[in-house]
């Protein structure tokens, strides 16, 4: 067996087509996914009421918001931002918007008593208590009659 090193010199053509040919709207491996404008929630069952949290940074109440229809909760937002720069002539120098969106659903359960929902939104952090109903003194055995 040979103990040659063999020296390898890549094609500067390759290297350029392989740039040129990569599928940049497509970031992440396929599979793997990825949406930085989806915010993670966390939720959390007490004996009297679930909570929802959200970490949302940076944003202010009026950006949110929150409802529920047919035992479904729907929390969402919409954001556009538009700044600009002019020069003494009145033309732009500088001009950049940007557009974020996002909406969670959530299926209640049939506990939640829908009327008492609230929501608050304090140091970056979207909190929606669902509170449960109070369960109901229902007889849960019956004698049964024979016929």
């Amino acid at each position: 067996m040979d103990n040659k090193i063999q020296k390898t010199t890549r094609n500067p053509l390759t290297w350029f087509d392989e740039f040129w040919n990569r599928d940049w709207l497509q970031p992440f491996p396929k599979g793997q996914e990825y949406h930085p404008t989806i915010p993670a929630v966390n939720i959390f069952e007490t004996e009297n009421e679930f909570r929802v949290e959200m970490a949302v940074p940076g944003k202010q109440k009026e950006d949110f918001k929150v409802s529920v229809e047919n035992n479904v909760l729907v929390i969402s937002s919409e954001e556009k931002v538009e700044t600009s720069e002019k020069g003494d002539d009145g033309r732009f120098t500088r001009r950049e918007f940007s557009y974020s969106s996002f909406s969670r659903a959530f299926n209640l359960p049939e506990s939640v008593e829908e009327e008492k929902i609230s929501a608050g939104y304090e140091n970056g952090m979207l909190l929606v208590e669902l509170p449960k109903k109070k369960p109901t003194n229902v007889e849960t055995s019956r004698q049964i009659k024979i016929k």
